[in-house]
């Protein structure tokens, strides 16, 4: 293998299937049964195909722009030392406790 990876040549099969190298299909979780590619078609008559890892349904939002810009956030004011380490689960809940407005 080069230090581009893999380079060889694929031939078209009946109803246009491609079968990828074992090597490959191992490397990238492609080989089990409905793992995904995307296919991409360049301005410059390249084809690129990128391996595609499914979310389930249940887990899409944590994916969700929005949700990784939190995400960020909180890694940013974990780096910057801006948190509250509690010695367990009673002391986290008297903090919560006592930071709660009053009605």
């Amino acid at each position: 293998m080069s230090d581009q990876g893999f380079h060889g040549f694929l031939t078209v099969q009946g109803r246009g299937t491609v079968a990828l190298p074992p090597a490959l299909r191992a490397r990238y979780q492609l080989d089990t049964p409905g793992a995904q590619v995307e296919l991409t078609e360049r301005a410059d008559g390249v084809l690129e195909l990128r391996p595609v890892v499914p979310v389930p349904a249940s887990e899409a939002w944590f994916w969700e722009d929005r949700w990784q810009a939190g995400e960020r956030h909180v890694d940013e004011l974990v780096a910057a030392g801006q948190v509250t380490v509690f010695a367990g689960p009673d002391e986290f809940m008297d903090d919560l406790d006592a930071t709660a407005p009053t009605k």
